[in-house]
Order: C-alpha cells, then sequence, then structure tokens
C-alpha cells in the first residue's frame, strides 16, 4: 500500500480499479464506495486505486477563503489505506489540472494507471468546465478499453439525507460533533504539536496541552469539549477549550486540553484530540474562583461523557 503525489509517479504492473474524487473527511458515503472497489478489485485480481487532489478545487477557485478541510492531506491517504486500497495518489490540483480537458485525463488513467474500470457517484464529472460526466466516460471507456461503474450516493440513517463532506463541514462548525460522528463513523479529530502557551493552567493547578493544528483544518466552534486525547499509543479522557479565553482577555483562539489524571510534559509530541460531545459554550467568568468551579463540573462531565467508553 502506497501515497503518491502525483498521478504520473505510478508505474503499475497491472491493471486496476480507479475511483476519483476529492474524500475530504472519508464520511461513511465514501467509505462504502472504495469498500466495494476493494471488494471487486480482489476478485478480479486488479489493483484497487484512489485518485484525490490537493489543494481542494473550491480552495484553487476561490470558493472559499477560511478553514476547510476535514482532514489534512496526510491523514485523508492513512485513512484511505486503511480500507484497503493498494494505493492512493493525491494529485496536485492547480492550474494546469484545472483547465486540462477530460480526453487529456482519461489518458493519464489508461496510461499510467492502466484502468479498466472507473468508480465515481452519480453527480461526478472531470476536466475543464466538468465536462467529463458519467455519459462522457461511458463513451470514452468504449473506445479505450475501460468500463464506468456509476453508484448513487449513500444516505444517512438517521436523517435519510445525502452523506457529503459539506454537511460535515457544517456540523463541525456548528459544534454538533455528535453529528459529525454520524455521518464520518468516527470522532471527528485534530492533530498538531503541543506548544507551549501562558501556563496559566498549570498555576491554577489545572494544566493543559496547547494544540498548534494545521492552519487549512476546520476548527469546531468554540466551547467546551469532551474529547479523547490519543498520545502515541495510548488515549485519555480530556476536558478541551476552543476560544479566546475571554476570563483573561485573549485575542486568538487557541485550543487547549486538560488530560484527567495525567502529568507528564508532553512539549514537542503530537497529540491527537478526538471530539465526541460539545460541553457547553465558551463563557467568560467574573473571577478566577467561577472560573475554577466551573472547570471542576467540566472535567466531572467529561468523566460522565466518556467513561467507562472506550475512545472511537
Amino acid at each position: 500500500m502506497r501515497h503518491l503525489r502525483n498521478l504520473m509517479d505510478a508505474n503499475l504492473a497491472s491493471d486496476s480499479l480507479v475511483t476519483i474524487g476529492v474524500f475530504d473527511g472519508v464520511h461513511l458515503g465514501h467509505q462504502q464506495l472504495i469498500q466495494r472497489l476493494v471488494d471487486s478489485a480482489r476478485a478480479s485480481r486488479r489493483q484497487a486505486i484512489v485518485l484525490t487532489f490537493y489543494p481542494h478545487p473550491d480552495k484553487v477557485l476561490d470558493k472559499v477563503k477560511t478553514r476547510y478541510y476535514l482532514t489534512t492531506p496526510e491523514k485523508r491517504a492513512e485513512l484511505l489505506l486503511e480500507l484497503g486500497v493498494d494505493l492512493v495518489i493525491t494529485h496536485p490540483f492547480d492550474d494546469e489540472t484545472r483547465h486540462l480537458p477530460a480526453a487529456d485525463f482519461i489518458d493519464l488513467l489508461v496510461d499510467y494507471l492502466r484502468v479498466k474500470e472507473i468508480w465515481v457517484g452519480a453527480d461526478f464529472a472531470l476536466g475543464f468546465q466538468r465536462e467529463g460526466d458519467v455519459r462522457y466516460l461511458r463513451a470514452q471507456g468504449e473506445k479505450r478499453g475501460f468500463s464506468v461503474r456509476s453508484l448513487e450516493l449513500i444516505t444517512s440513517q438517521a436523517s435519510q439525507q445525502f452523506i457529503r463532506s459539506t454537511t460535515v463541514r457544517d456540523h463541525v462548525r456548528d459544534g454538533n460533533m455528535t453529528a459529525a460522528a454520524a455521518l464520518l463513523g468516527r470522532a471527528y479529530a485534530l492533530e498538531g504539536m503541543v506548544v507551549a502557551g501562558e501556563r496559566r493552567g498549570r498555576t491554577i493547578g489545572v494544566p493543559t496541552a496547547n494544540l498548534e493544528v494545521w492552519p487549512e483544518q476546520l476548527i469546531p466552534e468554540n466551547g467546551v469539549y469532551a474529547t479523547w486525547a490519543r498520545l502515541g499509543g495510548e488515549a485519555f479522557p480530556a476536558a478541551t477549550n476552543i476560544g479566546l479565553r475571554p476570563t483573561f482577555a485573549g485575542a486568538a483562539v487557541t485550543i487547549e486540553a486538560h488530560l484527567l489524571d495525567f502529568d507528564r510534559d508532553i512539549y514537542g509530541q503530537r497529540l491527537e484530540l478526538a471530539f465526541e460531545k460539545r460541553l457547553r459554550p465558551e463563557q467568560k467568568f467574573s473571577g478566577l474562583d467561577e472560573l475554577l468551579q466551573q472547570i471542576q463540573a467540566d472535567i466531572a462531565a467529561v468523566r460522565s461523557s466518556l467513561q467507562p467508553d472506550k475512545p472511537t
């Protein structure tokens, strides 16, 4: 299983089944499509390949100016490979790719990936101005020796609505982590380096790990969350605050996690926070005593929310 950063770096020794898309978040809809692709590839003794892109086309086309991604490109590839695919290609979506005609893109798939089947959603299109829709792909396949499998979008059992990355983003922005997890099939997570903060938490007996995350990834709505903090192979329940720390007149949004029953120096280490539940909005307190009282209530709420459950 491999991860390449350019379609032209692929040098396949056998034929392949390919699915193409952004796959941001690798939600349950993506997972179902890819699992079917992998099963079919195994049955036909072909390779299962996911071709995705970075940056997101919405960013390149200036549709989005703010944080947007549900996963880093590296995490997305990791999640896709865990589904059993043989190769993930994160191809650059630059100006050249943006203007590439659909016929030229198909040439790349045939020449570099030895594609025999293309698996896509019913609303899929590739190439400049989205000219390469499913009908176009099928016509090209008859000439070039590949077939096209078009799958309907997957619906959520809870809402009976299509599962889309856009919907997941809306839930994350609102702090509705339960709804986001229902579409992702796992808790939404942020990963980054633990960096030095103002050390105010340690002086009041509630030390926190300050997380520096990828500046492009979407951060949940400000507030306090019950999270699982993953450090290496270990997981610890944590009360995580996202926000400006209005009690201390903070000027920038921070992500601070208090790991329960934990006393280690983890500066400079990578930490992942899996967001299970939003406990309350961020608020300003009249003083330190009121803040400490609320922190203890938050810690109790985290214990009640997460234990004895196992992290997902």
